[in-house]
């Protein structure tokens, strides 16, 4: 997808040299720029695509709506179970899909808009080293001080035959009607977010993990229940599955796996096997050093091996998530020109998986706890029930909730849960964890009744 609103890209700066120079106009790119330019730094941000990066443009905001597109036939199911007379008649996909595009690029104006009011200069193209304190960019050269690689990463796609025949989370978001059937091969947050939406678009979907669980990263409620929901949705888990071959067969796809013993036709495949770090930049030339998947070494400020070269956000390859990027590059700028020594804290970051239905989480899960503490010095607690919003509906979705608690004063150093507004609940609870709540402090906060919350200050 490209914009109108990056024609403004075409109005090239005449300066060479500047202070900052952020390669990379993504959420962490565009707020280190802006952070150093109302520091009084002269900043230039080089970009090459839509600004906004993955996030704005192929990532957390057109997929949030979708996500929210999905929800409304989820709750449609329910209307009856509320007196609530009404009947799916059609989805007008292609109608929805120009909405979201819309909002999209409202938002790559918004983005333009700030860079311009901060002083950000604009240069349009790809940057790569010349030098450890020199870009090119279109047979141009920049310098600058001080340089920051903020490029992202961009889906991997695997190495069989016929792997161009799929497409990617890119791909899925440039769709113009729901496919009848698609098999999804991945089995972490993508793969689950976009099986879970396009399932309730109506979608026939095959979802290929090669183990038996999905986030297996997750404390283990998470990958267990996430796992047992997609099931119950109808979604076909392929487990212990790895795909070997796709080829064209009439309209439709063959996807062979598990070394060509079976094999599934579907319309559509859709790679979502992890991300690669963007890194396509002659980094030789600036002697800056990369670890054996490719990401980016930093360390806790987000200094690279060359002196006066920074990264962050995906292309370091540690806590792949927009507002992560966002503070880190902040807090580089305030380092670089603010004259404050400060770092992001990379510890009880709180994320959600937008599933269906959506899981979220902060701290340690209960084996990295027992793992830093011993076994000896952990408890959990562990709540199950049924939301009031299932109270009179035939279907009974459970919410599952767990805190996992350290040493004698019961520190909850981990919280977990799925179910329905879990990915709401969970901002409020990451603060308190941040600042070092125990279960006492949380058994003393008067509960919200009768709200799913406030099972996590009633646990017993």
């Amino acid at each position: 997808m490209v914009f109108p609103a990056n024609r403004i890209f075409m109005e090239m700066t005449r300066a060479t040299k500047f202070d900052l120079l952020v390669i990379g106009g993504g959420s962490g790119g565009i707020a280190c720029a802006r952070k150093a330019a109302e520091f009084g730094a002269r900043v230039a941000l080089v970009e090459s695509s839509n600004i906004g990066g993955t996030c704005v443009n192929v990532g957390c905001v057109p997929k949030k709506v979708t996500f929210n597109c999905a929800s409304q036939l989820e709750y449609l199911k329910h209307m009856k179970d509320y007196g609530i007379s009404a009947e799916l008649k059609s989805i007008d996909f292609k109608s929805f899909k120009l909405k979201r595009d819309s909002y999209v690029q409202k938002l790559n104006g918004i983005y333009l808009s700030n860079l311009q009011k901060s002083g950000v200069e604009l240069i349009n193209g790809i940057g790569k080293f010349v030098s450890k304190s020199a870009i090119d960019v279109n047979g141009k050269k920049y310098t600058a001080d001080h340089i920051v690689i903020a490029t992202g990463s961009y889906p991997s796609v695997p190495k069989i035959l016929g792997a161009e025949l799929g497409i990617t989370s890119n791909g899925f978001f440039e769709l113009e009607s729901i496919p009848k059937s698609i098999l999804i091969s991945g089995a972490g947050y993508i793969a689950v977010e976009l099986c879970g939406i396009l399932k309730a678009l109506g979608s026939d979907v095959y979802l290929a993990i090669r183990y038996d669980k999905v986030l297996r990263t997750f404390d283990s409620l998470i990958s267990d229940v996430i796992t047992e929901e997609i099931e119950n949705s109808g979604i076909h888990i392929l487990r212990n599955s790895k795909v070997n071959c796709v080829e064209k067969v009439g309209d439709n796809l063959k996807v062979s796996y598990n070394k060509g013993k079976n094999s599934v036709e579907v319309e559509k495949v859709l790679w979502a096997i992890g991300r690669r770090p963007s890194i396509d930049l002659n980094l030789e030339k600036a002697n800056v050093e990369i670890d054996e998947m490719g990401h980016i070494k930093v360390d806790a400020y987000q200094n690279t091996s060359q002196q006066g070269i920074y990264a962050l956000g995906d292309v370091c390859g540690k806590w792949l998530l927009t507002p992560v990027a966002i503070a880190a590059g902040r807090k580089l700028a305030t380092r670089l020109f603010g004259k404050e020594v400060v770092c992001l804290e990379y510890s009880n970051i709180p994320s959600v998986v937008f599933s269906h239905p959506p899981a979220a989480t902060v701290g340690l899960n209960e084996d990295e706890a027992i793992k830093t503490y011993g076994k000896e010095n952990i408890k959990t607690y562990r709540s199950v029930f049924t939301p009031m919003y299932f109270a009179i509906s035939e279907e009974k979705r459970k919410c599952h909730m767990k805190l996992v608690c350290y040493g004698a004063d019961e520190k909850v150093v981990g919280l977990h849960m799925v179910g329905p507004s879990c990915d709401e609940i969970l901002q409020g609870f990451a603060v308190a964890i941040k600042m070092g709540a125990t279960k006492k402090n949380f058994d003393s906060c008067v509960a919200i009744h009768p709200t799913s919350a406030e099972e996590l200050v009633t646990m017993r």
